[in-house]
């Protein structure tokens, strides 16, 4: 159940290129760069969260974006799957958090933000 799950949500989110499938290039740019900065992170929900609280509007603007639609499709697929929504962005976050570059910012679910 889990696997289809999220072979799913891979094909809804297109998250072999980072989960912006919903987003313009723009914020995908800003947010791929703030990961790398170590401004955003994954978090154990399936959304981008602040590692460091605050940032500028633009990049904030483009967190919303991508977790707007992140949101979007963790609804299609509860629909489709007969799983919740959080079920949906939860399994999603254990597949980002295993593809995440060395350096790169995750939180897990009750948990602080680590350095992979």
């Amino acid at each position: 159940m889990i696997r289809r799950i999220v072979l799913a949500l891979i094909l809804a989110l297109g998250l072999a290129g980072g989960g912006g499938a919903f987003a313009q290039p723009s914020a995908k740019a800003a947010v791929d760069a703030a990961k790398a900065q170590g401004v955003v992170g994954e978090q154990g929900d399936g959304y981008l969260g602040f590692v460091g609280g605050a940032t500028d509007a633009s990049v904030k603007a483009a967190v919303d974006e991508i977790n707007a639609g992140r949101s979007k499709a963790y609804q299609d697929i509860a629909a489709r799957t007969g799983v919740t929504p959080a079920a949906a962005g939860e399994a999603t976050a254990l597949q980002l958090a295993a593809r995440l570059p060395s350096g790169y910012y995750f939180r897990p679910l009750g948990g602080s933000w680590t350095k992979k």
